[in-house]
């Protein structure tokens, strides 16, 4: 059963200064974003989940994950898109599809230079760059949509538990459709359970510290497998250069 939490966070970043995680309920994080801009295109930002090629750097064989990627640059002076490159992680972080370069389809520029998602940018650069002042960030973010149909469940994190190798990361719900489970868990460096909670309604959010805690997320499958079902979210990993 999840740990659910359903008030809304009233300060991340005590959450991630305290426990190295926190969870923002749907009125909580879209609160929290509408401070830092405007999401008058949010219907167009969700509908760009649709579409997206397939990720073919998929170890175990699986079709069930479709992404798309984009970097960016944030500092003092703003933050600022930058050329289109290839997703790493080392193995040590990511022993299904980590010691290669990934290469995804971009992010569109429209997509990327729209309220919604510069907002989504502007607010994770205020908080984790409160908790880690005068840093310049390398910043990923990646569009997910993972997939389930009758006999193949999805995998929101099929590398299990883990670390991303980033300072910090923040997973935002865009939209669920026809599915079941996607339990995000948490734990210790040990294994340690430290808390659950299920991302159900668009902007909830999962923001970790990537140094103190390991994430995962539970496979997902179809409640009706007569009908698509998916799960979208948005990934933004910052790292500090």
């Amino acid at each position: 059963m999840d740990s659910y939490v359903t008030e809304p966070s009233l300060n991340a970043a005590v959450d991630l200064r305290d426990g190295g995680f926190s969870f923002l309920s749907s009125e909580g994080a879209r609160a929290w974003l509408e401070r830092h801009g405007t999401l008058s295109d949010w219907a167009r930002l969700q509908d760009s989940w649709n579409g997206m090629a397939r990720d073919a750097f998929m170890a175990d064989g699986g079709r069930y994950r479709r992404r798309r990627h984009a970097v960016f640059s944030a500092g003092a002076s703003g933050i600022a898109r930058q050329a289109h490159q290839p997703h790493y992680q080392a193995r040590a972080y990511n022993q299904l599809n980590g010691g290669i370069a990934r290469w995804f389809e971009p992010t569109p520029a429209s997509i990327a230079a729209g309220e919604s998602f510069q907002t989504i940018l502007a607010a994770c650069h205020d908080l984790f760059g409160g908790l880690m002042p005068g840093r310049n960030w390398f910043v990923e973010t990646h569009q997910f949509r993972i997939e389930a149909k009758a006999g193949e469940s999805g995998q929101p994190t099929p590398e299990g538990r883990h670390r991303d190798g980033v300072d910090f990361v923040l997973v935002l719900l865009i939209h669920r459709e026809n599915i079941a489970s996607g339990v995000t868990t948490i734990h210790a460096p040990d294994g340690t359970d430290l808390g659950s909670f299920t991302l159900a309604h668009p902007f909830e959010s999962a923001l970790v510290d990537d140094h103190r805690v390991f994430h995962g997320v539970t496979a997902v499958q179809p409640l009706d497998p007569a009908l698509p079902a998916h799960r979208d979210v948005l990934v933004v990993t910052f790292r500090a250069v």
